[in-house]
């Protein structure tokens, strides 16, 4: 049976009683809940790549309001973000919307219906997958960030690599687990070490070993490999 992953949350709040409930709930619900209070700090936690979704105070002269959000998304499209203010109106939900805010809550929150909206979300957003598929995203994701920052198009990638632009693609879309050998032509091609590739990998608890497809190994066997091996 796939391993599932536990929800990782992080609460933007600068509110310290907000947070320690939300903490306190989100925890009892069974997920890991991370609370920054600085704005300056989010968008470089956002970046890590370990959250699947964000509780952000959209509230004026709080956390930066709306224009965080907006930020949020400049950085990362696919996080799902839950906005929640302690001043509601129309126009302040209309907006966090449009930035693609999953939800728009008012503070003091109902924990109930946090949960509602929680579990929604896990629901239609697909936040809880198995270890394999979120390792392949992690893996996929780094890739392209590489890719991208070497301005290199996936041809060009394809060429360094003798790999072809479909497996690539595949890879970059998590859609496709790497083999060891792949990785090692891509890690040389890119000049990075293969370990580059899961630094933003979030282990839950006690999985302390990656599962990556060896390549001498029957077809869909998975295998084992510390990162320590990598």
């Amino acid at each position: 049976m796939a391993t599932k992953q536990r929800l990782n949350v992080l609460v933007v709040d600068r509110d310290e009683g907000s947070n320690i409930e939300i903490k306190d709930f989100l925890t009892e619900e069974g997920y890991q809940a991370h609370i920054v209070t600085e704005p300056s700090e989010v968008i470089s936690e956002i970046k890590q790549g370990r959250f699947q979704l964000v509780l952000l105070d959209v509230s004026p002269m709080e956390t930066g309001g709306v224009e965080l959000l907006q930020q949020i998304r400049n950085v990362d499209s696919d996080v799902c973000v839950v906005a929640m203010t302690g001043l509601a109106s129309v126009e302040g939900a209309v907006t966090s919307l449009k930035s693609q805010a999953f939800d728009y809550l008012q503070k003091p929150l109902e924990m109930e219906e946090l949960r509602t909206v929680v579990q929604a979300a896990i629901r239609e957003k697909g936040l809880l997958v198995d270890l394999e598929t979120r390792l392949n995203q992690v893996v996929g994701g780094r890739l392209r960030e590489l890719r991208t920052a070497a301005g290199l198009t996936l041809k060009q990638t394809a060429n360094r690599t003798g790999l072809s632009v479909s497996l690539i693609s595949q890879i970059e879309l998590g859609k496709s687990a790497a083999s060891m050998s792949t990785l090692h032509k891509l890690a040389t091609a890119l000049q990075v070490k293969m370990t580059y590739f899961f630094e933003t990998c979030d282990r839950p608890s006690g999985q302390d070993d990656l599962l990556l497809r060896d390549p001498l190994g029957e077809e869909g066997d998975l295998r084992s490999i510390s990162l320590d091996d990598a």
